[in-house]
Protein backbone atom coordinates (compact mmCIF):
# COMPACT_ATOMS: atom_id res chain seq x y z
CA UNK A 1 0.00 0.00 0.00
CA UNK A 2 2.75 2.52 0.89
CA UNK A 3 5.00 1.69 -2.19
CA UNK A 4 1.70 1.75 -4.71
CA UNK A 5 0.82 5.56 -2.61
CA UNK A 6 4.75 6.25 -2.86
CA UNK A 7 4.41 5.20 -6.74
CA UNK A 8 1.68 7.41 -8.07
CA UNK A 9 2.37 10.33 -6.14
CA UNK A 10 6.08 10.07 -8.09
CA UNK A 11 3.78 9.64 -11.26
CA UNK A 12 2.15 12.83 -10.52
CA UNK A 13 5.78 14.77 -10.18
CA UNK A 14 6.87 12.97 -13.47
CA UNK A 15 3.20 13.00 -15.84
CA UNK A 16 1.56 15.80 -13.95
CA UNK A 17 -1.58 14.99 -12.11
CA UNK A 18 -4.17 14.82 -14.56
CA UNK A 19 -1.83 12.18 -16.95
CA UNK A 20 -1.03 10.28 -13.91
CA UNK A 21 -4.89 10.22 -12.87
CA UNK A 22 -5.72 8.44 -15.77
CA UNK A 23 -3.19 5.64 -15.99
CA UNK A 24 -4.85 4.82 -12.66
CA UNK A 25 -8.53 4.98 -13.87
CA UNK A 26 -8.80 0.85 -14.16
CA UNK A 27 -7.48 0.58 -10.94
CA UNK A 28 -9.84 3.23 -9.17
CA UNK A 29 -12.52 1.37 -11.07
CA UNK A 30 -11.52 -1.43 -9.49
CA UNK A 31 -11.37 -0.29 -6.13
CA UNK A 32 -14.77 1.08 -6.82
CA UNK A 33 -16.00 -2.41 -7.46
CA UNK A 34 -14.54 -4.01 -4.30
CA UNK A 35 -15.70 -1.42 -2.04
CA UNK A 36 -18.90 -1.26 -3.27
CA UNK A 37 -19.25 -5.42 -2.86
CA UNK A 38 -18.02 -4.74 0.56
CA UNK A 39 -21.64 -2.86 1.69
CA UNK A 40 -23.14 -4.91 -0.81
CA UNK A 41 -23.74 -2.30 -3.98
CA UNK A 42 -21.75 -2.06 -7.27
CA UNK A 43 -19.23 0.32 -8.58
CA UNK A 44 -21.54 2.31 -9.88
CA UNK A 45 -22.76 3.31 -6.06
CA UNK A 46 -19.38 4.28 -4.96
CA UNK A 47 -17.76 7.84 -4.64
CA UNK A 48 -14.17 8.65 -3.50
CA UNK A 49 -14.00 11.32 -0.90
CA UNK A 50 -11.71 12.60 1.38
CA UNK A 51 -13.21 10.69 4.84
CA UNK A 52 -16.50 9.75 6.07
CA UNK A 53 -17.16 13.21 7.66
CA UNK A 54 -16.93 14.59 4.27
CA UNK A 55 -18.95 11.40 2.79
CA UNK A 56 -22.01 12.60 5.75
CA UNK A 57 -21.64 16.17 4.42
CA UNK A 58 -21.68 15.30 0.81
CA UNK A 59 -24.51 13.35 1.22
CA UNK A 60 -26.50 16.07 3.08
CA UNK A 61 -25.55 18.63 0.51
CA UNK A 62 -26.78 16.80 -2.10
CA UNK A 63 -30.00 15.26 -0.41
CA UNK A 64 -31.53 18.19 0.55
CA UNK A 65 -33.77 17.00 2.64
CA UNK A 66 -36.74 19.52 3.85
CA UNK A 67 -35.46 21.85 7.16
CA UNK A 68 -36.31 20.26 10.45
CA UNK A 69 -36.80 16.83 8.59
CA UNK A 70 -36.49 14.14 11.35
CA UNK A 71 -33.21 12.17 11.45
CA UNK A 72 -33.40 9.12 14.01
CA UNK A 73 -30.15 8.50 15.34
CA UNK A 74 -28.59 6.57 18.51
CA UNK A 75 -28.11 8.80 21.74
CA UNK A 76 -24.73 7.63 21.36
CA UNK A 77 -23.96 9.24 18.14
CA UNK A 78 -20.67 10.61 17.65
CA UNK A 79 -20.69 14.55 18.42
CA UNK A 80 -19.59 15.50 14.52
CA UNK A 81 -22.42 13.50 13.11
CA UNK A 82 -24.93 15.30 15.29
CA UNK A 83 -23.65 18.64 14.39
CA UNK A 84 -23.86 17.98 10.62
CA UNK A 85 -27.05 17.00 10.55
CA UNK A 86 -28.15 20.10 12.59
CA UNK A 87 -26.07 22.35 10.22
CA UNK A 88 -27.84 20.66 7.25
CA UNK A 89 -30.99 22.09 9.08
CA UNK A 90 -32.15 18.73 10.00
CA UNK A 91 -33.66 17.02 13.95
CA UNK A 92 -31.79 14.54 15.45
CA UNK A 93 -34.08 12.09 17.43
CA UNK A 94 -33.09 9.66 19.83
CA UNK A 95 -33.28 5.63 18.59
CA UNK A 96 -34.36 3.13 21.44
CA UNK A 97 -31.88 1.67 22.31
CA UNK A 98 -30.97 -1.08 25.37
CA UNK A 99 -29.30 -0.72 28.60
CA UNK A 100 -26.34 -1.26 26.75
CA UNK A 101 -26.93 1.26 24.26
CA UNK A 102 -27.63 -1.15 21.33
CA UNK A 103 -30.72 -0.61 19.48
CA UNK A 104 -33.95 -2.15 20.60
CA UNK A 105 -35.52 -3.85 17.71
CA UNK A 106 -38.94 -3.90 19.21
CA UNK A 107 -39.17 -0.20 19.93
CA UNK A 108 -37.72 0.81 16.50
CA UNK A 109 -40.27 -1.26 14.79
CA UNK A 110 -42.84 0.60 16.94
CA UNK A 111 -41.05 4.26 16.15
CA UNK A 112 -41.25 3.25 12.27
CA UNK A 113 -44.90 1.84 12.54
CA UNK A 114 -46.03 5.17 14.67
CA UNK A 115 -43.80 8.15 14.05
CA UNK A 116 -41.54 7.47 11.21
CA UNK A 117 -38.70 9.32 11.09
CA UNK A 118 -37.38 10.77 7.58
CA UNK A 119 -34.38 9.09 7.77
CA UNK A 120 -32.36 6.75 10.01
CA UNK A 121 -28.49 7.39 10.82
CA UNK A 122 -27.06 4.27 12.25
CA UNK A 123 -23.48 4.46 13.69
CA UNK A 124 -22.54 0.61 13.40
CA UNK A 125 -19.56 0.90 15.69
CA UNK A 126 -19.01 4.13 18.20
CA UNK A 127 -15.40 5.26 17.96
CA UNK A 128 -15.83 5.49 21.72
CA UNK A 129 -17.05 1.63 22.55
CA UNK A 130 -16.81 -1.32 20.69
CA UNK A 131 -20.29 -2.15 20.64
CA UNK A 132 -21.58 -3.66 17.10
CA UNK A 133 -25.11 -2.70 16.52
CA UNK A 134 -27.30 -4.87 14.85
CA UNK A 135 -27.32 -3.23 11.17
CA UNK A 136 -29.11 -5.87 9.15
CA UNK A 137 -31.79 -6.38 12.08
CA UNK A 138 -32.78 -2.40 11.74
CA UNK A 139 -32.17 -2.71 7.83
CA UNK A 140 -34.77 -4.98 7.71
CA UNK A 141 -37.51 -2.93 9.53
CA UNK A 142 -36.54 0.12 8.06
CA UNK A 143 -36.50 -1.60 4.40
CA UNK A 144 -40.27 -2.77 5.69
CA UNK A 145 -40.77 0.89 6.64
CA UNK A 146 -39.58 2.41 3.77
CA UNK A 147 -37.61 4.77 5.95
CA UNK A 148 -33.53 5.21 3.99
CA UNK A 149 -31.08 3.67 6.47
CA UNK A 150 -27.66 5.41 6.16
CA UNK A 151 -25.10 3.18 8.01
CA UNK A 152 -22.07 5.40 9.14
CA UNK A 153 -19.04 2.69 8.94
CA UNK A 154 -16.14 4.62 9.92
CA UNK A 155 -15.43 2.03 12.52
CA UNK A 156 -16.60 -1.35 10.89
CA UNK A 157 -15.43 -1.01 7.28
CA UNK A 158 -12.96 -3.68 7.56
CA UNK A 159 -13.96 -4.74 11.30
CA UNK A 160 -17.61 -6.34 11.01
CA UNK A 161 -19.71 -7.07 8.21
CA UNK A 162 -21.29 -4.14 6.30
CA UNK A 163 -22.87 -5.62 3.61
CA UNK A 164 -26.32 -5.39 5.96
CA UNK A 165 -28.68 -3.76 3.35
CA UNK A 166 -28.82 -0.09 4.07
CA UNK A 167 -29.30 2.72 1.58
CA UNK A 168 -26.48 4.18 2.36
CA UNK A 169 -22.94 3.12 3.82
CA UNK A 170 -19.84 5.46 4.61
CA UNK A 171 -16.23 4.82 5.93
CA UNK A 172 -13.03 5.98 5.46
CA UNK A 173 -9.65 4.03 4.30
CA UNK A 174 -7.78 5.07 7.47
CA UNK A 175 -8.32 2.70 10.54
CA UNK A 176 -9.48 -0.90 9.77
CA UNK A 177 -8.50 -1.23 6.32
CA UNK A 178 -5.28 0.49 6.69
CA UNK A 179 -5.37 2.64 4.28
CA UNK A 180 -3.95 5.88 3.57
CA UNK A 181 -5.32 9.14 5.44
CA UNK A 182 -7.12 11.78 2.89
CA UNK A 183 -9.66 9.36 1.27
CA UNK A 184 -13.55 8.12 2.39
CA UNK A 185 -15.74 6.54 0.74
CA UNK A 186 -19.66 7.32 0.32
CA UNK A 187 -21.64 4.62 -1.42
CA UNK A 188 -25.38 4.75 -2.39
CA UNK A 189 -28.11 2.59 -3.51
CA UNK A 190 -29.21 4.01 -7.26
CA UNK A 191 -32.84 4.74 -5.13
CA UNK A 192 -31.26 7.27 -3.00
CA UNK A 193 -28.55 8.47 -5.96
CA UNK A 194 -31.53 9.25 -7.97
CA UNK A 195 -32.46 12.31 -4.98
CA UNK A 196 -29.00 13.67 -4.57
CA UNK A 197 -28.43 16.58 -6.48
CA UNK A 198 -24.68 17.45 -6.54
CA UNK A 199 -23.33 20.90 -6.92
CA UNK A 200 -22.49 20.29 -10.98
CA UNK A 201 -23.83 16.67 -12.09
CA UNK A 202 -21.64 13.99 -14.19
CA UNK A 203 -21.61 14.29 -18.38
CA UNK A 204 -24.25 11.94 -19.60
CA UNK A 205 -23.11 7.86 -19.03
CA UNK A 206 -20.90 8.88 -15.91
CA UNK A 207 -22.66 7.37 -12.87
CA UNK A 208 -24.34 9.92 -10.68
CA UNK A 209 -22.25 9.20 -7.65
CA UNK A 210 -19.06 10.16 -9.40
CA UNK A 211 -20.14 13.72 -9.21
CA UNK A 212 -19.42 13.89 -5.79
CA UNK A 213 -15.92 12.88 -6.12
CA UNK A 214 -13.74 15.87 -5.85
CA UNK A 215 -11.36 16.47 -9.25
CA UNK A 216 -8.91 17.98 -6.55
CA UNK A 217 -8.29 14.82 -5.16
CA UNK A 218 -5.67 12.84 -2.93
CA UNK A 219 -5.29 10.22 -6.12
CA UNK A 220 -2.38 8.85 -4.69
CA UNK A 221 -4.28 7.85 -1.61
CA UNK A 222 -7.20 6.56 -3.45
CA UNK A 223 -4.79 4.40 -5.15
CA UNK A 224 -3.19 3.39 -1.57
CA UNK A 225 -6.66 2.70 -0.73
CA UNK A 226 -7.37 0.68 -3.59
CA UNK A 227 -4.47 -1.71 -3.08
CA UNK A 228 -5.32 -1.54 1.02
CA UNK A 229 -8.81 -3.20 0.30
CA UNK A 230 -7.26 -5.46 -1.92
CA UNK A 231 -5.20 -6.96 0.48
CA UNK A 232 -8.12 -6.97 2.91
CA UNK A 233 -9.50 -9.33 0.13
CA UNK A 234 -6.80 -11.43 -0.22
CA UNK A 235 -6.36 -11.87 3.76
CA UNK A 236 -10.27 -12.94 3.79
CA UNK A 237 -12.59 -11.10 5.17
CA UNK A 238 -14.27 -13.49 7.38
CA UNK A 239 -10.56 -14.73 8.43
CA UNK A 240 -9.97 -10.52 9.10
CA UNK A 241 -13.44 -10.13 11.12
CA UNK A 242 -12.66 -13.51 13.31
CA UNK A 243 -9.12 -12.46 13.92
CA UNK A 244 -10.08 -9.05 15.00
CA UNK A 245 -12.98 -10.12 17.02
CA UNK A 246 -10.34 -12.49 18.95
CA UNK A 247 -7.86 -9.48 19.67
CA UNK A 248 -10.92 -7.93 21.16
CA UNK A 249 -11.60 -10.91 23.70
CA UNK A 250 -7.85 -11.16 24.63
CA UNK A 251 -7.80 -7.53 25.32
CA UNK A 252 -10.58 -7.54 27.41
CA UNK A 253 -9.25 -10.86 29.24
CA UNK A 254 -5.88 -9.24 30.29
CA UNK A 255 -7.04 -5.27 30.86
CA UNK A 256 -10.08 -5.83 32.79
CA UNK A 257 -9.36 -4.71 36.60
CA UNK A 258 -6.22 -4.31 36.45
CA UNK A 259 -4.98 -1.00 38.13
CA UNK A 260 -8.19 -0.53 38.67
CA UNK A 261 -9.22 0.09 34.79
CA UNK A 262 -12.88 -1.42 33.72
CA UNK A 263 -13.58 -2.58 30.19
CA UNK A 264 -16.82 -1.17 28.63
CA UNK A 265 -17.58 -3.68 26.49
CA UNK A 266 -19.15 -7.01 27.06
CA UNK A 267 -16.30 -9.76 26.91
CA UNK A 268 -17.26 -11.48 23.81
CA UNK A 269 -18.13 -8.67 21.81
CA UNK A 270 -17.31 -9.43 18.29
CA UNK A 271 -15.08 -6.31 17.66
CA UNK A 272 -11.13 -5.34 17.89
CA UNK A 273 -12.07 -2.32 20.41
CA UNK A 274 -11.80 -2.22 23.57
CA UNK A 275 -12.51 1.17 25.88
CA UNK A 276 -11.23 1.17 29.53
CA UNK A 277 -12.73 3.22 31.98
CA UNK A 278 -10.19 4.58 34.42
CA UNK A 279 -10.07 4.17 38.27
CA UNK A 280 -10.79 7.17 39.92
CA UNK A 281 -8.32 9.90 39.73
CA UNK A 282 -6.87 8.93 37.17
CA UNK A 283 -6.03 11.11 34.27
CA UNK A 284 -7.04 9.00 30.52
CA UNK A 285 -4.94 12.14 28.46
CA UNK A 286 -1.98 11.40 30.68
CA UNK A 287 -1.51 7.94 30.97
CA UNK A 288 -2.47 8.13 26.99
CA UNK A 289 0.50 10.17 26.75
CA UNK A 290 3.00 8.04 29.83
CA UNK A 291 2.40 4.73 27.85
CA UNK A 292 3.40 6.73 24.41
CA UNK A 293 6.27 8.41 25.71
CA UNK A 294 7.71 5.18 27.93
CA UNK A 295 6.91 1.99 26.31
CA UNK A 296 5.67 3.31 22.64
CA UNK A 297 2.02 2.05 22.96
CA UNK A 298 -0.12 4.32 20.92
CA UNK A 299 -3.86 4.40 22.60
CA UNK A 300 -6.45 6.99 21.97
CA UNK A 301 -7.67 9.24 25.14
CA UNK A 302 -11.55 10.25 24.77
CA UNK A 303 -13.94 12.57 26.55
CA UNK A 304 -17.17 12.27 27.26
CA UNK A 305 -17.93 15.21 24.45
CA UNK A 306 -17.19 12.81 21.96
CA UNK A 307 -20.41 11.21 23.01
CA UNK A 308 -22.49 13.54 25.11
CA UNK A 309 -25.97 11.60 25.16
CA UNK A 310 -23.87 8.57 26.03
CA UNK A 311 -20.40 8.82 27.44
CA UNK A 312 -20.52 9.96 31.02
CA UNK A 313 -16.53 10.07 31.47
CA UNK A 314 -13.60 9.44 29.94
CA UNK A 315 -11.89 6.53 28.69
CA UNK A 316 -8.83 4.75 27.12
CA UNK A 317 -9.36 3.12 23.71
CA UNK A 318 -7.05 -0.29 22.55
CA UNK A 319 -7.47 -0.80 18.81
CA UNK A 320 -5.56 -4.15 18.03
CA UNK A 321 -5.07 -4.68 14.23
CA UNK A 322 -4.04 -8.31 12.83
CA UNK A 323 -0.35 -7.75 13.73
CA UNK A 324 -1.23 -7.36 17.51
CA UNK A 325 0.67 -10.17 19.07
CA UNK A 326 -0.67 -11.43 22.88
CA UNK A 327 2.31 -10.15 23.84
CA UNK A 328 1.94 -6.85 22.76
CA UNK A 329 -0.99 -6.83 24.90
CA UNK A 330 0.62 -8.48 28.17
CA UNK A 331 3.23 -5.62 27.54
CA UNK A 332 0.08 -3.02 27.77
CA UNK A 333 -1.32 -4.51 30.73
CA UNK A 334 2.15 -4.15 32.64
CA UNK A 335 2.55 -0.24 31.45
CA UNK A 336 -1.16 -0.09 32.75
Amino acid sequence: MLEATSHHARHEAELGGYVAEATADDLLQQGRSVLGGLAGMAAADVAFVESAQAALVALLSGWRLPAGSRVACLPGEFAPNVAQLRAAGLRPEPLPVDGLGRADLDGVDRLLATDPPRVVHLTHVASHRGLVQPGREVAALCRAAGVPLVLDAAQSLGHVDVDLGADVVYGTSRKWLAGPRGVGVLIARPHVAAHLAPVLPEPEGVPPMRAFESGEAHVAGRVGLVVAVGEHLAAGPDRVRARLAGLGRLTRELLDGVAGWRVVEPLDEPTATTTLRPPDGVDVVATRARLLTEHGIVLSAFGPERAPGEMTGPVLRVSPHLDATAEDLEALAAAL
